[in-house]
């Protein structure tokens, strides 16, 4: 759930020597290295891309930055009509070449080991930090948006949606595997308005993608942290998967999806504070909660935090191998 980021020394030890977290994205060499840092340490079934669902409008020109201590900010960003209506449409092709030319060299490094995984935020997700101009809890600004300007919202949501779009082809055309659809914030919004302004954005990104390459098919999978009983609503979308927070138990999933898509998840990333005897514990209620068949990836249920001690996330990686195979 979390790529190499902030809990393997050896990916520290890179974004310091770098500068900056956006100077590792936006050097494929360094994304690419610590891409790969994970797969030295575990017996993983994936790689995952390392970049941020933030690349999009920073290429529209909003000054992306860092914080210490407080996360992304936006020097520019778009909170009214004007604003919005005046975002440019970037070609990705040459404002995220970065990120192409990281993938193409992912997949040679690979070597056909394991998979890459590309990703992207949901456009409901990446407007939040647009419109609030950084991490927002509240949502405030964007949900005054959504009530008093329904309308320029979609349009908001439209143009990322219609960028993202391309921005995920051109990572499967230079060579992602699959694709994962990152909506952090949409269960912040009513229900109605998850269906109208998050669901509709990531429905739209997934009826553009090529979701065939070389005669292999390029799965999508969707995640909406909190999605709880909208599970049911996201199955209905065409795509592959849904990744699941650890707040739905998967046979609730199951449940909510009719096994129409395959299910990502979930175990609570702060079982990883716990004993190696608590976290094989919690491998196992995973398993027995999704429960036989096919069509579980196994999975954190959210981002593994700073403070988890890389062994402990090998005692997981051990115990889905070790306890798995009775399942699926």
């Amino acid at each position: 759930m979390r790529q190499a980021g902030r809990y393997l020394p050896e990916y520290r030890a890179v974004r310091e020597k770098a500068g900056d977290f956006m100077s590792v994205c936006s050097n494929p060499e360094l994304a690419c290295e610590v891409t790969l840092q994970p797969l030295r340490r575990y017996e993983l079934d994936a790689a995952i891309l390392f970049s941020d669902i933030l690349t999009i409008p920073d290429a529209m020109g909003l000054g992306l930055y860092f914080e210490a201590g407080e996360g992304p900010k936006f020097e520019r960003p778009v909170q009214t009509a004007a604003a919005i209506k005046a975002l440019p449409a970037p070609d990705v092709s040459t404002s995220l070449r970065y990120v192409f030319d990281a993938v193409s060299l992912i997949r040679r490094e690979l070597n056909g080991d394991v998979p890459l995984i590309g990703f992207a935020g949901s456009p409901w997700t990446v407007a939040t930090y647009m419109v609030e101009g950084g991490s927002s809890r509240e949502l405030k600004k964007i949900k005054g948006l959504a009530k008093d300007d329904p309308a320029i919202l979609s349009l908001l949501l439209d143009t990322v949606a219609t960028t993202t779009t391309d921005y995920l082809n051109g990572q499967i055309d230079a060579g992602a595997q699959a694709i994962m659809i990152f909506d952090t914030w949409g269960a912040a919004l009513e229900p109605d308005d998850y269906r109208r302004f998050s669901l509709a954005s990531m429905q739209k990104i997934i009826d553009g993608l090529q979701r065939e390459k070389d005669g292999a098919k390029i799965p999508v999978i969707l995640f909406t942290k909190g999605a709880g009983e909208l599970l049911t609503d996201m199955a209905q979308t065409g795509c592959d998967a849904l990744g699941v927070d650890w707040t739905t138990d998967l046979s609730a999933a199951r449940e909510f999806t009719n096994d129409l898509v395959a299910l990502q998840g979930n175990l609570n990333p702060a079982v990883l504070r716990d004993t190696p005897a608590e976290i094989e514990k919690g491998v196992a209620d995973v398993l027995a909660s999704y429960g036989h068949g096919p069509g579980h990836v196994f999975n954190l249920g959210h981002g593994i935090t700073p403070d988890i001690d890389p062994d402990h996330l090998g005692v997981l990686v051990d115990a889905v191998h070790r306890l798995s195979p009775e399942y699926h």
